[in-house]
């Protein structure tokens, strides 16, 4: 009897013991904040954004202000999944050779931002760009980097990526661009993502515009980044003076990042004081924002 008694003492121990490091671990489970990336079929991207804004597809005919998208796009994730951290935004495009371009240099010099190349065949096609972002979100889903993913994208041979990363327990949401008429995304995507979103024309409209019509006339000479740095910090003095320092409190955890309609504002009001188009400049663009964070952080 007294070594039954022994060996249910034993066995309580021991599942006490396991309880303990069950709920050590779950403790450190829900410690662990979740993990999210975004994922830019830049090909889809300007296409559906070019025939949604511009009215065209060629990308020669609009200007697309891709940093100013990304800080949107990162805005909107930030939104949507309020209680995870971004990885990164991958950026996924064609370049011939895959030898970066100006613009996809630019692009990938940005902060959180990875831009991987696919080719460019002779027709101006994007060749190996599936493959990349499959590679990229089941690695990613398998060594448990991420918990979610939101894919901006339409071609169904996404659907393998999508299907890979799910397998290791990852979350697919897709994104897609108002379409103006019919359907720019394929149907077998969208049956196998876990949520669907799709952005309208009030989201990308602030970030494309034609070549050939600007918001101002380009008849004075460019302002230099200086310039454009004092009026950034102009208008955040005044940004301030209206908001108060609540306000800032709030703007302040999202460095470098600004919200898109705080983005979009900065923006529409540079333009009107400096009398010159910044839409298309990423490095006027940047030197803006600098401007206004730098502002801002000496007020706190």
């Amino acid at each position: 009897m007294e070594a039954m008694n022994d060996d249910l003492a034993a066995l309580k121990a021991r599942i006490d013991r396991t309880n303990e490091l069950l709920t050590r671990m779950l403790a450190e489970v829900a410690k662990t904040p979740s993990t999210h990336a975004i994922f830019v079929d830049a090909g889809y991207l300007y296409a559906a954004t070019g025939r949604l804004v511009a009215g065209t597809e060629d990308r020669r005919a609009f200007d697309l202000d891709a940093e100013g998208l990304i800080e949107a796009l990162i805005d909107k994730a930030r939104q949507i999944f309020a209680d995870s951290r971004l990885l990164r935004v991958y950026w996924y495009d064609g370049a011939r050779r895959r030898i970066h371009t100006a613009e996809q240099q630019t692009i990938a010099e940005l902060p959180d931002v990875k831009v991987r190349l696919g080719n460019l065949n002779a027709n101006n096609q994007q060749k190996g760009v599936d493959s990349l972002i499959r590679t990229d979100l089941e690695s990613l889903a398998r060594h448990r980097a991420i918990s979610d993913a939101a894919l901006l994208g339409g071609d169904e041979d996404l659907v393998s990526a999508v299907e890979a990363a799910q397998g290791y327990g990852a979350r697919v949401h897709l994104w897609g661009i108002e379409a103006p008429e019919g359907r720019n995304q394929a149907e077998p995507l969208l049956w196998e993502v876990d949520s669907q979103r799709t952005l309208d024309l009030e989201f990308f409209k602030p970030y494309v515009s034609r070549r050939t019509a600007h918001a101002y006339e380009a008849g004075g000479p460019r302002p230099s980044r200086e310039d454009v740095r004092f009026v950034g910090a102009q208008i955040a003095a005044k940004w301030l003076s209206s908001r108060g320092s609540e306000a800032l409190v709030e703007l302040l955890p999202g460095h470098p990042y600004l919200p898109g309609p705080v983005d979009q504002d900065l923006l529409v009001e540079a333009e009107g004081l400096l009398q010159y188009s910044l839409r298309g400049q990423a490095d006027l663009r940047r030197a803006l924002r600098d401007g206004f964070w730098e502002h801002l952080q000496t007020q706190y």
